[in-house]
């Protein structure tokens, strides 16, 4: 069955860390361009925002609003896309999402997201 499934999320502090792992279960991960989403206000309105993204070759790249804070990291042996999340601030609070693209297919999946809150 194709999924990905996030853990990792969880109640923090200002200033803490967390670190985010997706596990995928699809064929040829390594051709998978893989992100992390997230999404503040749940339900109708509610925008899902890019994160990080690691390609194919591994490059990274970062919304503006987590550069310096947020590393992305891929495990291709293991299937896995991480984001370790340091210095966290109240306004990353949100559900994170784990995407994976095939750019030749199109093909795109979602995992189902984990909640992170950052509040004292």
């Amino acid at each position: 069955q194709v999924q990905l499934v996030e853990s990792g999320g969880g109640l923090v502090q200002p200033g803490g860390s967390l670190k985010l792992s997706c596990r995928a279960s699809i064929n040829n991960f390594d051709t998978y361009v893989m992100s992390w989403y997230r999404q503040a206000r749940q339900g109708p309105g509610g925008q899902r925002d890019l994160v990080a993204t690691v390609t194919t070759s591994n490059t990274q790249n970062y919304a503006d609003s987590v550069k310096g804070r947020f590393t992305i990291s891929r495990d291709n042996a293991r299937q896995t896309v991480y984001l370790q999340m340091d210095d966290l601030k109240p306004e990353d609070t949100a559900m994170y999402s784990c995407h994976a693209r095939q750019l030749v297919s199109g093909v795109e999946i979602w995992g189902q997201g984990t909640q992170v809150t950052v509040s004292s």
